[in-house]
């Protein structure tokens, strides 16, 4: 039987795992077997994949076990991968023709040129090997298709082209996957003082600690073009389009650990659900990783050896986003004859200038001229105004391969070995959680943070020698606890810099609201289980709205429109449950009316629409809004009660024109809906949804089509020192094969919140076993 046969024969067992609530059926027949030889390999290793698609590799040596990982990850996400690389490296014009060679040469602006001996060093001794062995391993998986083209995923023939070959360098040297930040913000906030002042920027959001920016000596806010950021966004654009209306979001995660005196079974629990865009197969990839002295399970990125989300023996860890601010964009000033030069410190200096051959298909190849400042790559040239713009990141420094800095913490026996491997972290600036087996817990923050002279970083700044980076902080002095006396700790890319800390790090942070409701409930006294974490990392109560309603439900109207929204609004939770009327009304008032209007009493419209973009300092909102007095002058009560009643009539009308005229039939997920995108067009879904931008239960929405595009496609929840009573979930499904039983299996307990256990134990494991594939070393 062909691989892919098989994988289709599974279809029936997946349908039957998913009816039972994600466990595995009793009585089935054993698992199918099978054995492929393959070059490189110096001992047999044995991969075991559960009902659920994760795949259990036990390897007799390192080197075999990252070569099986990449077989491994190729064999299930082929596709997937080869684009990764080829947008990575700037090489999809050389399958998709010439209307690419654009974003190829965007992509190979952003890419790693530094010295490669430190960048293997950065991430360990171990790091160089990991990466070639898994690159040999999915070259393997190339040469294995080749051998047997009836088995090449089905999208390479529908495109037209064949599966590249890896080299170790191409895997650190792409870091367009990242998070990093704030050139955007910038950008953005630049726009918005031109419009409506430095002031404008307290109603767009909220800067902690409170700051107000100041607009650099011989920086024009105004003059900053919108789109200057353009070729880092054409690097990063999918292949093949997204559906219209879809929206950039921002990306963070949930993560919490508790301590065995807070929890039922007196371990620790540790959660972790780390929010990104949803594509279909999803963005993390499953897999456990054993060989003597290692034995790891966990998410990771299928293009990356290794895992960041999980746990080995002892150690569990899982990470969010922390807001250090990587990122600057500088302006210039050219040389009016000649404007290849460009001013820095009194005098002009010459653009580092790169000329490389893009393959283009179908045609002969296009040469592209990348150019580099002393600062970093050159994102446009404005002859006409004599300035260039290019942007400085950490991206360009040696150990900031997103993720890769994991390698180092995977051997990790205790907390202080966990955060000596942290301190070497690049990028992306990470919460990183921790717990052990002995019952302690922590936090460690990481990533590369500049050190910047007379300037805070939250605007352009001309790039003439007076704003520099002088260094960076040492990572052992960033911000870490250890067994708090809370029992608890809880991150939501909240700002979480304890006060008195010696320096700033930046300034941007998401809103409290999702760390507020994680620690209420953690607090509360009930002792947690992982079944309690798994129903947190669901939850759906929406903390400004407990607050905004008790300000709505006294109202009256005599208009009927109003009226009726205020009789659906009485008695509302809060919770945005998909099947909920109320929700229904309450979050399109909230989005699309209350925040736009109330941004136009204080700011004039230009300001006020450009500062609903990230979605507006709501914590300041609902500020005004419970002490109009202070907001809105004399009479301010009455003025923020028209305010309310008159938005809340304009959204039941908008939303009965969308849902009908009967409110009780109205609900969410009739309008919040999700689709996990694929490059292919083939997308899964559309899903009704529940939750919005400020639950637990993420789901930022675009406000036109009400289309989820950030969430946590991924969620685990470790018992601690009891692995195997674990579990995780990862939508629509592990594998990216359409045709396969683990493409969207996972896609109704995604939804429902059931999750599947996360398997350690070899016993386990091997009772669970859907398929087992044995690699044998081959000529």
């Amino acid at each position: 039987m062909t691989r892919r046969r098989a994988r289709r024969a599974g279809t029936v067992l997946a349908v039957a795992v998913l009816l039972l609530g994600l466990a595995p059926p009793a009585g089935i027949a054993g698992p199918r077997t099978e054995s492929s030889e393959i070059p490189g390999l110096s001992r047999p290793v044995r991969i075991v994949v559960d009902h659920w698609g994760v795949p259990h590799i036990y390897a007799r040596n390192a080197g075999d076990l990252f070569l099986a990982q990449g077989f491994t990850a190729a064999r299930d996400r082929l596709f997937q991968m080869d684009v990764w690389r080829r947008s990575g490296l700037g090489l999809l014009s050389e399958i998709l023709g010439p209307s690419f060679v654009r974003q190829d040469r965007a992509a190979r602006l952003l890419l790693y040129r530094g010295d490669m001996e430190r960048e293997w060093a950065a991430y360990g001794p171990e790091a160089k090997l990991a990466v070639t062995r898994f690159t040999e391993g999915i070259n393997a998986q190339v040469d294995w298709l080749e051998r047997h083209p009836e088995n090449l995923p089905p999208e390479f023939r529908e495109f037209g082209f064949a599966p590249s070959r890896w080299r170790p360098e191409d895997v650190v040297r792409i870091r367009k996957h990242g998070l990093s930040m704030n050139a955007a913000s910038e950008v953005f906030r630049s726009r918005l003082v031109c419009a409506g002042g430095i002031g404008a920027g307290t109603f767009s959001r909220a800067l902690q600690p409170a700051h107000t920016p100041a607009v650099p000596d011989g920086l024009d806010p105004c003059s900053v073009p919108a789109d200057v950021l353009e070729p880092a966004g054409q690097a990063d654009r999918q292949p093949a389009p997204a559906p219209p209306g879809t929206a950039a979001m921002a990306e963070g995660s949930n993560g919490w650990v508790v301590a065995p005196a807070r929890t039922a079974t007196g371990r620790p629990v540790l959660a972790n659900d780390p929010h990104r865009a949803l594509t279909a197969p999803p963005l993390r990839y499953i897999s456990h990783l054993s060989t003597p002295g290692l034995d790891v399970i966990g998410a990771g990125e299928p293009f990356l050896p290794g895992v960041s989300l999980g746990h080995n023996e002892t150690v569990a860890f899982g990470l969010t986003v922390f807001g250090i601010d990587q990122e600057d964009l500088y302006v210039y000033r050219l040389d009016p004859g000649s404007p290849g030069r460009y001013g820095y410190r009194g005098a002009w200096e010459p653009f580092r200038t790169v000329t490389e051959e893009v393959p283009v298909a179908g045609g002969p190849p296009q040469r592209v001229e990348l150019q580099f400042t002393r600062h970093g790559p050159v994102l446009r040239v404005d002859g006409e105004h004599h300035v260039a713009y290019a942007l400085r990141t950490t991206w360009t420094e040696p150990g900031t391969a997103p993720y890769l800095g994991s390698l180092r913490y995977l051997r990790a026996r205790d907390f202080g070995e966990f955060a000596a491997a942290l301190r070497h972290w690049g990028g992306p600036p990470e919460n990183h959680l921790y717990a052990d087996t002995g019952g302690n817990i922590g936090w460690v923050t990481a990533g590369l943070a500049p050190k910047r002279s007379g300037y805070d970083g939250l605007l352009p700044a001309p790039g003439d020698g007076r704003y520099e980076w002088t260094g960076f902080h040492d990572g052992a002095t960033l911000p870490r606890s250890y067994n708090p006396p809370d029992g608890f700790i809880a991150s939501a890319n909240d700002y979480n810099v304890p006060a008195g800390h010696p320096f700033q790090v930046g300034y941007e942070w998401e809103p409290p609201y999702r760390r507020q409701r994680i620690d209420d409930v953690l607090s509360a006294g009930r002792r947690q289980s992982v079944d309690d974490s798994v129903r947190l990392q669901n939850d759906q109560l929406s903390l400004p709205a407990l607050r905004l309603l008790p300000l709505v439900t006294g109202l009256r109207s005599t208009d009927p429109g109003t009226g009726r929204a205020l009789d659906l609004l009485r008695g509302y939770d809060g919770v945005a449950q998909v099947d909920s009327a109320a929700t229904a009304l309450y979050e399109p008032w909230f989005t699309n009316h209350l925040v736009p209007a109330f941004l136009r009493v204080f700011l004039n419209e230009e300001a006020a629409s450009l500062a609903r973009i990230p979605g507006g300092n709501i914590s300041l909102m609902l500020e005004a809004l419970e002490h109009p007095g202070e907001w809105f002058g004399p009479g301010g009560a009455a003025a923020r009660d028209r305010l309310l009643l008159t938005t809340l009539g304009a959204a039941y009308a908008d939303v009965r024109g969308k849902l009908g005229d009967d409110p009780g039939k109205w609900r969410w997920g009739t309008l919040q809906h999700t689709v996990f995108l694929s490059t292919t067009g083939r997308h899964v879904g559309p899903v009704e949804r529940g939750g919005s931008g400020y639950t637990v239960d993420v789901s930022s929405y675009n406000p036109a089509t009400y289309e989820q595009g950030v969430g946590a496609s991924f969620k685990m929840a470790l018992d601690v020192g009891h692995w195997d009573d674990s579990k995780a979930i990862n939508a629509p499904g592990q594998s990216g094969d359409v045709a396969g039983p683990h493409y969207r299996d996972l896609l109704e307990g995604w939804r429902t919140g059931t999750y599947f256990p996360l398997l350690y134990s070899r016993a386990a494991v091997e009772r669970n076993a859907e398929s087992v594939l044995t690699l044998l070393p081959g000529a």
